[in-house]
């Protein structure tokens, strides 16, 4: 339930902006970003690809439907801090537990309401991302305003550590429950389609993988096995996969050249998918750098070109740095899809290799499901290298 508890929320430039307090009491501080989503608050805060940052809601009120388990992203909250225009008085919704608020109170993370979220969005866009610090607790503007400068930058951070997996396990039932996210055995049909005949193995990397991946993996015929962001090369061939897959994540992906090094020495062996950070992973593994967007893409809204089809889907995307495409061709690879907006790229393809990535969340948590289809290519990739063809 809405407060009359004040609190603040502080950038690095100076701004202050006074609000009322929700969730925990707290004072916190992290990377300012905006989401533009219509819907899909829970899956948003719960996105582990959110760690380290304070996510705004451009959307005008949040909290209307509350909170249900089985919709979790992680198996809590993973943002530092939630920004909204209005809490919603009241949560309506007949799979609702739990209110937004106490959800986050239940896990130490504060938020801030009546903002003016349109002009901390523009701010963010004209500026930039910045660093800020929010607290429910008392504080002056002074010194949340030094919190905000005093955090570290995102910029060079290895956050994958904080959010991977402790062990690798295979994702079922059991596992399922253990993260109280709904498991679809063999044999479940999906969306009017039959049930695949034959299962492939995938190793699926945690870099800070959302659920609703390995759903979407169990669905489109795979079993999964999950491993940490520091797993060996030689623990991912002990598992004989049939192919390999990178999962979304926080923080900078040029922090990450354990994983670069692992990615680049399993590529050569087994067809690869990435997405988002996964994306990011690969791109470093074939030689490729990446840069840090301005205030990066982060909704349900961003369009995406296919310069081979010239398709245009419409995609769910969470992520801060982008692949530099200059950079691509020295380790055999093309760009293959680009953002509309600004033509930072979306996706690759490897020349020879069976290897591709999409910069996007094809799993659409929240989302549109234009791009469901590149789980099928994926597995087609798979069925081919079986058959010999390539």
């Amino acid at each position: 339930m809405p407060t009359s508890k004040p609190a603040v929320l502080a950038l690095e430039d100076g701004s202050v902006y006074h609000g009322l307090a929700f969730g925990a009491d707290a004072t916190v501080a992290g990377e300012c970003v905006f989401n533009t989503s219509m819907t899909g608050y829970q899956e948003i805060i719960t996105d582990p690809s959110y760690f380290g940052q304070v996510v705004t809601m451009t959307a005008v009120q949040i909290g209307n439907y509350g909170i249900n388990l089985e919709d979790a992203e992680a198996d809590r909250p993973m943002c530092s801090g939630f920004v909204v225009r209005e809490l919603s008085p009241i949560a309506s919704n007949w799979r609702s537990t739990i209110p937004l608020g106490e959800h986050l109170k239940q896990n130490g993370i504060p938020g801030i309401s009546e903002i003016d979220t349109r002009a901390l969005t523009k701010k963010l866009r004209v500026a930039g991302a910045m660093k800020c610090c929010i607290s429910t607790l008392p504080i002056s503007d002074e010194d949340a305003v030094a919190k905000a400068r005093a955090w570290e930058n995102i910029a060079g951070s290895d956050y994958v550590k904080d959010v991977t997996c402790d062990e690798p396990f295979i994702w079922g039932a059991e596992d399922a429950a253990r993260f109280n996210a709904p498991y679809l055995p063999a044999g479940t049909t999906f969306g009017g389609q039959p049930a695949f005949e034959k299962r492939h193995r995938v190793a699926a990397f945690d870099f800070g993988a959302k659920h609703t991946i390995y759903r979407k993996l169990i669905r489109h015929g795979f079993d999964v096995q999950v491993f940490p962001a520091n797993a060996s090369p030689e623990m991912i061939r002990e598992h004989a996969p049939d192919g390999l897959f990178l999962s979304n994540g926080p923080g900078d992906p040029a922090a990450l050249n354990y994983v670069h090094r692992t990615v680049s020495a399993l590529i050569p062996e087994m067809p690869t998918f990435g997405i988002c950070l996964g994306h990011q992973m690969l791109t470093h593994a074939l030689g490729g750098k990446t840069f840090k967007l301005k205030f990066g893409h982060r909704g349900g809204n961003q369009p995406v070109k296919n310069l081979e089809t010239g398709r245009v889907s419409i995609t769910a995307q969470n992520h801060g740095f982008a692949t530099d495409p200059d950079s691509l061709e020295a380790g055999g690879a093309m760009v293959t899809e680009i953002n509309l907006n600004d033509k930072t790229v979306e996706g690759l393809r490897h020349k020879e290799l069976p290897i591709f990535s999409v910069q996007y969340h094809p799993e659409a948590a929240p989302g549109p499901n234009d791009a469901d289809p590149l789980f099928n290519d994926f597995r087609g990739l798979i069925e081919q290298r079986q058959a010999g063809k390539i």
